[in-house]
């Protein structure tokens, strides 16, 4: 499976998808036209480990919220994730079993790599 998880609205995941460059085998999916479901949020849990490693603590609404001052569990990044796209940490690019989540120079280096 080659998918990729962002935000057309975001410059940074447009600047990313646009340097990867990446072939017609990736399925584009804009989390906010097309939200993310439970399952697809479930298996990107099993590739990452952990929701709290797909949840965006950058995320506006996390700060609105507070929620960087609660202890939350996974079941609660999960809820979060689930009930607005912001906070999923963004871009996430599944390529067969590894998965690359966020912007870092790591992350897309990661990506490259992968893809070479």
């Amino acid at each position: 499976m080659k998918k990729v998880y962002y935000l057309k609205t975001c410059n940074t995941c447009t600047r990313i998808l646009k340097d990867l460059n990446l072939s017609s085998e990736f399925i584009l999916q804009d989390i906010k036209s097309e939200p993310i479901t439970v399952d697809q949020l479930e298996e990107m849990q099993k590739r990452a480990g952990t929701y709290e490693a797909l949840f965006s603590k950058r995320a506006k609404l996390y700060k609105e919220m507070d929620l960087k001052n609660q202890n939350l569990s996974e079941r609660d990044y999960k809820h979060y994730i689930l009930e607005h796209y912001t906070f999923l940490s963004r871009p996430v690019i599944i390529i067969n079993d590894n998965i690359f989540i966020g912007s870092s120079k790591k992350t897309i280096e990661g990506v490259k790599e992968a893809l070479s």
